[in-house]
């Protein structure tokens, strides 16, 4: 079951701001350069909570269930945010999981890669590894969002690779 635990915060750190300032378009639609650079995020119901920081050096942005479910104990569910997103180029949205979810309750994030061309509604599955159900109510934090860059390298077919010292030796290989 999902503890208002989570949500408790000591008063020393202060809550992301409330207000998150809209994008405006000119007259034509276009919108100033720099806003290339931004994270934007539409709300597509009343229960969608927009992703926060908990704190100015926290990495992922929370993210927040619009819907209340039930992830079944051992099992998994797609969880909606009723978020669609839009990042910038040469970035992906990594969904990650929260670590106080993760200790208290087994449960773990999966298929979280966002490509920076997506633009429907963002989902979290959410795998429960324990063995009592995990209530999830509107507006728990289930997830972080991580904007990371990425290098997408042009691919070339070759004959042969260059050799190392490690070689083809992997799983294990290199702490014997």
């Amino acid at each position: 079951m999902a503890q208002n635990g989570d949500k408790t915060q000591s008063p020393e750190i202060k809550e992301p701001s409330p207000k998150i300032p809209k994008l405006h378009q000119d007259e034509n639609g276009v919108q100033p350069p720099s806003s290339l650079s931004f994270f934007k995020v539409k709300k597509l119901s009343d229960k969608a909570v927009l992703p926060s920081r908990a704190s100015p050096l926290s990495a992922g942005y929370d993210l927040s269930s619009a819907v209340e479910a039930k992830v079944p104990a051992r099992g998994k569910a797609l969880i909606a945010t009723d978020l669609s997103i839009a990042i910038p180029e040469e970035t992906y949205a990594r969904i990650a999981p929260r670590s106080g979810l993760a200790c208290k309750h087994s449960i773990d994030v999966g298929a979280g890669v966002i490509d920076a061309d997506y633009r429907g509604p963002v989902g979290v599955i959410l795998f429960n590894h324990s063995d009592v159900d995990f209530e999830v109510k509107v507006g728990d934090r289930i997830a972080q969002l991580i904007i990371q860059k990425i290098m997408t390298p042009e691919i070339f077919e070759v004959d042969d690779l260059e050799s190392t010292i490690r070689g083809a030796c992997g799983f294990g290989s290199t702490g014997v």
